[in-house]
């Protein structure tokens, strides 16, 4: 038994290494019968020594291509893990071959313990748009838990197949239409079929209305409040503590929207959750951080933005700029979408028309 340790510089090496969800790190471990880890931000390798040894040589190639800033493709990184890149294995022995996976996902109802059912393959890939694959998606990823999530209107239909075919897609709609729901469940999905490495949830931190004024605990303690609608459909789709430790990992990362300033989102699925409380520069500046690999879901209600008064949304002045250019979706929801309890649609329809006192007033 050998035990070796590979130092790594970032908390992205570590997702590079070893794939969302852990996907890269149960191949290897299938591929090779050897127990791979992360520990005090190194990488840990457990194994017989012929397999350690050949780990060793996928891993660092991988790493020595990316510090010297080369532009991996997705179909290069599971090429050099799975030992099939011919320059990994050139000053080397060979190497038994990857065993062959079939390509299928695995959608299952959420009740606890039930059996997988297979389903056709699923993907985000369109001819417009492709999407390369990280991986096929393995089965044992906690998919016990996974949620079917299905439109329950057209809207909602037109939405979801808009998110498949653009890189930036505008949810527009009233409160309680899906639009942030449907948008995480795509992420969700995304990250279990390997299209993503990471899923990056923001919103603008903006008070509805009141001043709150000093909030106690550290800065995530302050920031729970405006996130946890985020939160509500994160756990819904997933267990909590698989929140939490994708949370640890950096596969899903939910900011406040000041923190995406300088980034580069690259194969990552970001949603901008309540678009109309953004300004025109913030609104500016989260649309130029789509990176290569990524895609981008806008969410927001017009009717409804808390920026202080003379402020412009930069939500409707992105929609008007960009409505109509290729590769850009835009999606309406109408009162008719909302699937809360039945009486939200009365409730919005109430003040969407003139008030009845408005009404009296007038013929008095």
């Amino acid at each position: 038994m050998t035990e070796i340790t590979i130092p790594l510089r970032s908390h992205d090496e570590a997702i590079l290494v070893l794939g969302p969800y852990d996907r890269y790190a149960k191949l290897l471990r299938q591929d090779l019968d050897i127990e791979i880890f992360t520990r005090r931000g190194n990488l840990r390798i457990k194994g017989s020594d012929e397999g350690v040894e050949e780990a060793r040589r996928r891993i660092e190639h991988l790493l020595g291509k990316s510090r010297k800033g080369r532009d991996l493709a997705l179909k290069d990184i599971e090429s050099i893990l799975l030992g099939n890149d011919l320059a990994s294995l050139a000053t080397s022995a060979p190497a038994k071959p990857a065993r062959e996976r079939p390509p299928a996902t695995y959608r299952v109802l959420r009740s606890g313990g039930a059996a997988p059912e297979r389903a056709p393959e699923e993907s985000l890939d369109t001819a417009s748009t492709p999407v390369p694959r990280l991986v096929s998606a393995v089965p044992n990823v906690r998919a016990a838990r996974t949620s079917v999530v299905t439109p329950r209107s057209e809207n909602q239909r037109r939405y979801l197949e808009a998110i498949e075919k653009h890189p930036l897609v505008f949810g527009l709609g009233l409160a309680g239409t899906g639009k942030t729901y449907l948008a995480v469940a795509s992420a969700v999905k995304a990250l279990r079929n390997g299209h993503c490495r990471r899923m990056i949830i923001t919103r603008p931190v903006v008070e509805a209305g009141e001043r709150l004024g000093f909030l106690p605990g550290d800065l995530q303690a302050k920031l729970n409040p405006y996130m946890r609608p985020i939160y509500d459909a994160l756990h819904d789709l997933l267990d909590f503590d698989e929140v939490q430790r994708l949370e640890d990992a950096g596969v899903i990362e939910v900011a406040p929207l000041a923190y995406m300033r300088g980034r580069t989102l690259a194969h990552a699925f970001a949603i901008l959750d309540e678009g109309q409380n953004t300004t025109i520069p913030q609104m500016k500046m989260f649309l130029t951080r789509l990176g290569e690999g990524s895609r981008m879901v806008v969410t927001g209600d017009p009717s409804q933005s808390d920026l202080d008064g003379g402020q412009r949304s930069g939500l409707n002045d992105a929609v008007a700029r960009l409505r109509g250019f290729q590769d850009i979706g835009v999606v309406e929801f109408t009162p008719k979408d909302i699937v809360r309890h039945p009486l939200v649609e009365q409730i919005v329809r109430a003040y969407e028309a003139p008030s009845r006192v408005h009404r009296e007033g007038e013929r008095t």
